[in-house]
């Protein structure tokens, strides 16, 4: 059998990429787009980071105005603003809503 002259031929397609194309607040903003009724426990767990990682990141998507945090009992529901720009000087001139959009998912009342 010949062998390879790139010592990591045959391990590239077997490791994970390290990068993403979207940003842990989009996938965090995508989650609860899905079900805007899972604690941040659970959103954690589907993007892969820690629970106080995602605090932070739907503390400062409701600063932003694009989340708002409403209870249910003794949980929250989250509903999100689609009518928000994005905030980079390359996407100004669509929202979160086409990026949801772009993704296939609707926000529950959207």
């Amino acid at each position: 059998m010949p062998v390879s002259s790139d010592s990591n031929a045959g391990s590239r397609a077997d490791r994970p990429s390290s990068w993403t194309f979207l940003s842990n607040y989009a996938h965090v903003l995508y989650c609860m787009a899905r079900d805007p009724d899972l604690t941040l426990r659970e959103i954690a767990a589907r993007v892969g980071i820690t629970e106080r990682a995602v605090h932070r990141l739907v503390s400062e998507l409701e600063a932003a105005g694009v989340v708002r945090r409403c209870k249910a009992g003794r949980r929250n529901h989250y509903e999100i603003d689609v009518s928000v720009p994005l905030r980079h000087p390359l996407e100004r001139d669509r929202t979160v809503g086409d990026l949801l959009a772009a993704l296939g998912c609707r926000p529950s009342g959207a």
